[in-house]
């Protein structure tokens, strides 16, 4: 009698039942976290719609960015590198709270830490920013 081996010491064709469940878990698992990542955006998208448009007096108490780089292999060896930036500054209102708003890079260099105004925003999302109160 012959034995063939397969995946992990299994014989037959017992291991491409276990490739075949190891691939369902994880295209389950990728599933899984984009829609969990698509609800987060709708929902956060939605309340921010449901939230009162306020403009407080505030004060830029920091500015930072992030820096992303990818990399992407291309035909023939040729790679492709790309680089993204997000912008971000923090306020500080009257009460003490401070908030951290995600900010386009052209608002992002015409703000200075320091500057005192009005910050207009609609739960997480940012409106702008007068300067001078």
């Amino acid at each position: 009698m012959t034995y063939y081996m397969g995946f992990g010491g299994m014989s037959g064709f017992g291991g491409f039942r276990v490739f075949n469940i190891m691939f369902i878990i994880m295209f389950l698992l990728v599933t899984g976290t984009f829609v969990a990542i698509l609800v987060k955006g709708i929902s956060e998208w939605n309340k921010n719609n449901h939230s009162p448009r306020l403009t407080v007096p505030a004060t830029i108490i920091a500015k930072r960015t992030n820096v992303s780089r990818h990399h992407h292999g291309g035909v023939n060896g040729h790679h492709h590198h790309h680089t993204s930036t997000t912008y971000y500054v923090t306020f500080q209102v009257e009460s003490g709270d401070r908030m951290e708003f995600h900010i386009s890079g052209q608002e992002y260099g015409l703000l200075i830490e320091g500057d005192k105004g009005k910050l207009s925003f609609q739960g997480t999302r940012y409106l702008g920013f007068e300067r001078g109160i």
